[in-house]
């Protein structure tokens, strides 16, 4: 393997590693707000208690997210100084903001949570988790932003073989970047309900404190629900802006090499590795692409064959990773939909193969959020900026295979290592159960 390939590898690991801790991060966040604002106004301890277990749960997850992210910052100095030196002046710009307002607000104020327990009053204290909530989500925003920016590059010039941002308002209203906000976010708001809905379900087959747990599988199983019906909202949309900022990688997505006109959605289509251009279709929608894409039954849609070789993205992984997000999403609406149903109906307990079912859930939302990100980062290949600059034109030229070899080495070793802390502590304590 070259440096370019090595380079991409370690990046994904490291990314996706990252992004293991995040969505729980943003989603369980919010619920333990929610939580400690029902004890403030109700006064009943059950939610208190509520809040120092899921509350226990949210920190570990928190400080073990907080030092895998730092190696994607030292990754755009080693691995990637020629995608620095080029975009450095703009993406630069989101990150300062994160670090500087949202990481600093969010670490303030988790340490005024962490340390003002009977120190400051109930409402300052359960202000400061919602501002935690608040910074946590904001700092996803400006990441976001960024890397909306790089799918639909907008508001910038092409200077001295550099770009520099000339209207920060496009870069901030840019619609793509939005799109790329809010899908990741309320997939991470499905991860942290499937996780409280799973860990609750685990506590009720033990029938171990049965009216705490299956309070907080409700709350878990309403937010579950939203979060997962707003995500088909956003996913249409995003849809949308794919077809028009990416035509490349929505014909990838859907393994589409002759342009068409009122193009079906394969349910299972299968490419074939060696030649992807031969695959068996099978369960299609009429007309389903043309209009989800453009909102017209008979809408043309451009096929891969439309673009030059050198700018195909990889299809196998893009379409596959697209269909097994699909599915998962669609997975997610019927589980937590039957959640609600029994938790507000109390017949939980009588459903054990159920309560099994959301346990072995726990790792599917993770699974999804992967392939969105898959879908996304692999779609736009071969442009790590869409159609300014290509990843191979990114990569550091000073690194040898050597160097990077032996940090993506380390680093697998490093991730291995800590994934398993966080699970053996997130599985310690949430076997433990709250304080009675």
């Amino acid at each position: 393997m070259d440096v370019l390939a090595l380079s991409q590898m370690q990046f994904a690991l490291t990314a996706m590693f990252h992004f293991l801790f995040v969505p729980l991060t943003l989603g369980l966040s919010l619920l333990v707000a929610y939580m400690e604002s029902r004890y403030v106004v109700t006064q009943n301890e059950m939610y208190l208690r509520m809040t120092r277990f899921w509350g226990k749960l949210f920190l570990i997850n928190f400080a073990l997210g907080i030092v895998t992210g730092l190696t994607l910052e030292f990754q755009f100095g080693m691995n990637w100084a020629e995608y620095s030196k080029y975009v450095g002046d703009i993406f630069g710009v989101p990150l300062a903001i994160e670090e500087t307002l949202a990481f600093f607000l969010e670490s303030t104020f988790l340490g005024l949570w962490i340390f003002g327990w009977k120190k400051v009053s109930p409402r300052i204290h359960a202000l400061s988790i919602w501002i935690v909530a608040f910074a946590t989500n904001m700092s996803a925003l400006w990441i976001l932003l960024a890397n909306g920016w790089m799918q639909n590059p907008v508001g910038y010039v092409l200077r001295n073989n550099r770009t520099e941002l000339v209207d920060f308002v496009a870069f901030l209203t840019n619609g793509y970047g939005w799109l790329k906000f809010f899908h990741p976010i309320l997939a991470g708001y499905v991860v942290a309900a499937f996780f409280v809905m799973g860990i609750a379900a685990w506590h009720l087959l033990r029938k171990s404190q049965p009216e705490f747990f299956k309070k907080s599988f409700q709350m878990a199983a309403m937010f579950g629900l939203a979060s997962s019906l707003l995500i088909v909202l956003v996913g249409d949309f995003h849809g949308a802006e794919v077809g028009k900022v990416q035509p490349a990688k929505l014909a990838a997505m859907e393994s589409l090499w002759e342009t068409q006109r009122g193009v079906p959605y394969y349910l299972f289509l299968v490419p074939d590795p060696k030649n992807e251009r031969n695959a068996v279709e099978l369960f299609g929608i009429p007309k389903m692409v043309s209009f989800l894409a453009y909102k017209d039954l008979n809408a043309e849609v451009k096929g891969l064959k439309a673009f030059p070789k050198d700018q195909r993205p990889p299809v196998l992984e893009t379409f596959l990773g697209f269909r097994f997000m699909v599915g998962l999403g669609g997975l997610f609406i019927l589980l937590s939909s039957l959640a609600v149903f029994l938790s507000w109906q109390d017949r939980l307990e009588h459903y054990p193969l159920f309560l099994k079912i959301m346990l072995f859930a726990i790792p599917l939302p993770y699974l999804a959020g992967e392939l969105g990100w898959i879908v996304a980062e692999v779609g736009r290949q071969p442009w790590i900026v869409y159609g300014v600059l290509k990843t191979s034109d990114a990569v550091s030229r000073s690194v040898s295979v050597t160097q990077v070899t032996v940090s993506l080495v380390g680093f697998t070793l490093l991730y291995s290592f800590l994934g398993l802390i966080d699970m053996y502590l997130l599985a310690k304590y949430a076997k433990k159960g709250p304080e009675v």
